[in-house]
């Protein structure tokens, strides 16, 4: 069994401070929760959490940021786990401010290279009294306490749009903060769909692994739709609450037809499709991480089609291309430059 993040291994060394019922907003690793002699709701982003999270005594569990109103004001400490992004941050503490009895105790806990510096001041503009109370295991441990609460917490409040383009196809795109690529169009992913347009599917749906905001989907339904073409239908999954919500949004306002699934990695998606494609993540936080985009890539053949397609983008020095071979077929380079290259593979069959 792996080891919990130093963030959670560092709450469990601070664990007296946890008095009445407590909220632990950004969650995870669950195999903390057995540790603790705590109760009270888990809010985590991280479907992996969710497929994961076994029932625990006196805990209630919540997979994004859409809280019960039943919850509001209720706990009398709120642990911030320090997110990626400095606006999920923000987002984070509204809601804990939202949960938080008036006057409860505030905690952000999070890594030194993570930005817990910037962190601090962000939590000192909104909780009184801020001071640090820990520094163990690479991570500090701040205390505040709910001197601004919130009365009113929606997530459709912190929603944004933007408006892209890419290949002549205009877009809008749902935001909201701790997305990838939040009000811009990356260059991977412009990339990508510049090889879709050159070199079209040709299939009538298509599933988009880690889809994120649902930029891929609704670009293929715009593009299909100028071009006259029948319509394309566009599944997407991603690992991440705020990923899943936006593109919800993103489909609805675009008109795009596809199911959006919470899902770490394959293992819970069933179906196949004619055609995957994906710009996966690879990080972890701030750490690289490629253990995602290798598993999905050892489990993507059994949800192709025979000759099915698999298109993918991603940095040129990631070792991808041998894992593609290796595990559907010959690869082709369609598109490539000093960051990003977008390969082809070609199922021939599955194994």
């Amino acid at each position: 069994m792996s080891a919990m993040p130093n963030t959670h291994e560092v709450l469990l060394r601070n664990a007296q401070l946890l008095g009445g019922r407590v909220a632990l907003l950004g969650l995870t690793d669950d195999s903390l929760l057995p540790r603790l002699t705590a109760s009270g709701l888990i809010v985590t982003d991280q479907a992996s959490v969710s497929e994961s999270f076994a029932p625990n005594r006196g805990w209630d569990f919540c997979f994004g940021y859409d809280v019960a109103s039943d919850h509001a004001a209720s706990f009398e400490t709120v642990v911030v786990f320090l997110p990626k992004a400095r606006a999920e941050l923000e987002f984070r503490l509204a809601l804990a401010r939202y949960l938080a009895r008036p006057g409860a105790m505030l905690l952000v806990i999070g890594e030194k290279k993570e930005g817990i510096a910037g962190g601090v001041k962000q939590f000192a503009a909104v909780a009184g009294s801020v001071m640090k109370v820990d520094s163990a295991r690479h991570c500090q441990v701040w205390s505040g306490t709910n001197s601004q609460p919130l009365s009113a917490f929606s997530v459709s409040e912190w929603l944004t749009w933007t408006d892209l383009a890419c290949a002549g196809i205009p877009l809008s795109i749902a935001g909201l903060p701790g997305v990838f690529s939040l009000g811009r169009l990356d260059d991977g992913t412009r990339m990508l769909l510049e090889t879709l347009a050159e070199s079209p599917l040709g299939v009538e749906r298509v599933l988009d692994f880690a889809c994120g905001a649902g930029v891929i989907g609704a670009w293929l339904h715009k593009f299909c739709q100028a071009a006259g073409a029948r319509p394309i239908r566009v599944d997407g999954s991603d690992v991440q609450a705020q990923a899943v919500y936006c593109a919800r949004q993103t489909y609805a306002r675009a008109g795009c037809q596809g199911d959006i699934h919470a899902a770490n990695g394959l293992a819970t998606v069933e179906g196949d499709w004619p055609a995957v494609i994906s710009n996966p993540p690879f990080h972890t936080g701030v750490k690289t991480d490629t253990s995602m985009t290798e598993q999905f890539l050892a489990q993507v053949a059994s949800h192709l089609a025979p000759g099915g397609e698999l298109r993918l983008v991603a940095n040129s020095f990631l070792p991808y291309e041998a894992l593609m071979e290796r595990y559907i077929g010959p690869v082709e380079r369609l598109a490539q430059d000093r960051r990003f290259t977008v390969y082809r593979a070609i199922l021939k069959k599955r194994r």
